[in-house]
């Protein structure tokens, strides 16, 4: 049989739907689904947990420097699509809570954060067959991963695949607000001096505008083949 790439990076904006092709694509190989976001998420919830102020970029790394993260397949059948677990304590829904929203993005910019980040996100891709999801894991996080995707799509597309979510999830928000959000959220990811949202020089770029999940996936599997 022919050897599957044993590492896979999917990389792309906020709403390109990286996430959901991730978790499909490592279901149907059996592999560990890695979105790396939580990893951001558990180090903000440790701060307010630790009573830090958020915007002390020098304390927050330090902790960050100090925690163990573990991410791993689903254990409990609560909806989950993985456990996160913050120095031996399952968080995998305390990591989405709203005060935890407030602050991620800011916190996921500190560069002592980020540092400390990439070396647990690669222990764990070292120990498992994994498809890993992020915005510099092709870059940075794994630079000699098998396979490397760019999931790609214009502001307005993802604000309307969004949109439709959160309504389908029973939230009150407006398309206008998405939009803006999804765009703020762009310029940050974008433009920070560390790791800045981009391409891999050898990542493969698959404009997502015009292709439904199901097709995103089926041209992955066919990549995945090829390779």
């Amino acid at each position: 049989m022919k050897e599957l790439p044993i590492t896979i990076a999917i990389d792309g904006p906020a709403g390109s739907g990286k996430s959901t092709l991730g978790a499909l694509l490592a279901e149907s190989l059996g592999y560990l689904y890695f979105d790396t976001g939580v990893m951001y998420r558990a180090v903000t919830l440790a701060a307010l947990n630790t009573g830090l102020q958020m915007a002390d970029e020098q304390a927050v790394g330090d902790l960050a420097q100090k925690i163990r993260i573990d991410v791993g397949s689903p254990s409990i059948e609560d909806g989950r699509d993985y456990d996160v677990y913050l120095d031996d304590i399952d968080v995998t829904w305390e990591i989405r809570k709203s005060e935890v929203n407030a602050f991620v993005s800011p916190v996921s910019t500190y560069a002592a954060v980020r540092e400390a980040m990439t070396a647990q996100q690669r222990r764990i891709a070292s120990e498992n067959k994994v498809v890993m999801v992020g915005r510099d894991i092709g870059t940075v996080v794994m630079p000699k991963a098998d396979l490397k995707i760019f999931l790609d799509a214009s502001v307005e597309v993802r604000a309307q695949r969004r949109f439709q979510e959160l309504l389908d999830r029973g939230w009150k928000t407006t398309f206008d607000d998405v939009l803006q959000s999804l765009k703020n959220r762009d310029e940050i990811d974008s433009g920070r001096k560390i790791a800045p949202l981009r391409p891999a020089d050898d990542a493969i770029v698959i404009k997502v505008d015009c292709m439904g999940i199901q097709q995103v996936l089926a041209k992955v599997k066919d990549l995945i083949q090829d390779k």
